[in-house]
């Protein structure tokens, strides 16, 4: 359940990209960029979700590698998704 709220969050942080770069450039080719810079935002949360699991809450590194993976392939394959269809219009 943990995984599917950081994922869902993921989504939303995507999201408040998305709109802070149409407010700030009001153009598809700004809010591409965000989704683009949401990327490596994103993989910086996703390690600090996997510190806190493997600090905190006692599981492994090899435990929480997998885990990892999909919490940050999730919302990037999302966000790059919505690069290209934002820069083809």
């Amino acid at each position: 359940m943990h995984m599917a709220m950081v994922i869902g969050g993921g989504i939303v942080l995507l999201g408040l990209f998305i709109l802070f770069g149409h407010l700030w450039g009001a153009s598809t080719a700004a809010m591409a960029l965000a989704a683009r810079w949401f990327v490596p935002a994103w993989a910086l949360v996703a390690l600090v979700n996997m510190w806190v699991g493997v600090t905190h809450a006692g599981y492994t590194v090899r435990a929480e590698l997998p885990i990892l993976g999909i919490v940050f392939v999730v919302p990037a394959a999302v966000a790059f998704a919505v690069a290209w269809m934002l820069g083809r219009g």
